[in-house]
């Protein structure tokens, strides 16, 4: 995969404390890594931070998948 992928894997095998081979595109937050809602604002919080991006609470609030995530992000790099 490609470099923000692997960051992303990187954040959030950090928040919601899994092994980095159990992230795939596919994968559920909630389902697959666990992720209560606190965790995934812990973990829209820290991409922000590190990627230096926005992220609206309502698109955050959309994400189900790892997918849903990297495509909203790689829409939002320039």
């Amino acid at each position: 995969m490609d470099e923000l992928f692997n960051k992303m894997k990187k954040l959030i095998a950090e928040k919601l404390d899994v092994d980095e081979e159990k992230i795939s595109m596919e994968a559920s937050f909630r389902q697959d890594l666990g992720a209560d809602s606190l965790d995934t604002y812990e973990l829209v919080y820290a991409i922000e931070e590190e990627l230096k991006i926005q992220i609206p609470d309502e698109k955050a609030n959309e994400f189900e998948t790892v997918r849903d995530a990297y495509e909203f992000i790689k829409s939002q790099q320039k």
